[in-house]
């Protein structure tokens, strides 16, 4: 049971990380298509705070679990 979790725990993080670094290339690579988001930067830095979250989450279940 403890193993599971911890497994879904990491999954969870790790899809996470990936949805980001994914929102974050189609920024980098199509950003004149997406008319929501004027401010190319600022959403970019968003995704890496909401990445930074995620990792560290990560790290954490790695060195406590």
């Amino acid at each position: 049971m403890r193993l599971k979790a911890i497994k879904a725990l990491k999954a969870q993080a790790e899809g996470e990380i990936q949805k980001h670094v994914y929102n974050i290339e189609i920024l980098l690579n199509h950003g004149q298509g997406v008319a929501e988001h004027p401010d190319h930067i600022e959403t970019i830095q968003k995704e890496i705070d909401k990445i930074s979250t995620h990792k560290e989450r990560l790290d954490i279940i790695n060195d406590y679990l």
